[in-house]
């Protein structure tokens, strides 16, 4: 097994601390929503978004992969 690199140490806790930020400017955003309660169709539409938005987004990255992988992104302008 490989040692950690710091170059993937120091990538992975700034991520780390992104997701940390994005996840406490969330919850701050949503405190300061007051106390006005989210629904069933809210809490359906909510999941509904989120569940679509990363089928979305797996499904490019499919494609990316599927496409490098596949040859489709090599260069086709005929030069060497």
């Amino acid at each position: 097994m490989k040692p950690f690199r710091i170059g993937l140490v120091l990538l992975l806790a700034s991520l780390g601390f992104l997701l940390g930020l994005a996840i406490w400017g969330f919850t701050a955003a949503w405190k300061l929503g007051g106390d006005t309660p989210l629904g069933v169709h809210g809490w359906i539409a909510m999941f509904l978004a989120a569940g679509l938005t990363l089928a979305l987004g797996g499904g490019l990255m499919w494609l990316a992969f599927y496409s490098s992988n596949h040859g489709y992104d090599d260069d086709q302008s005929g030069q060497p």
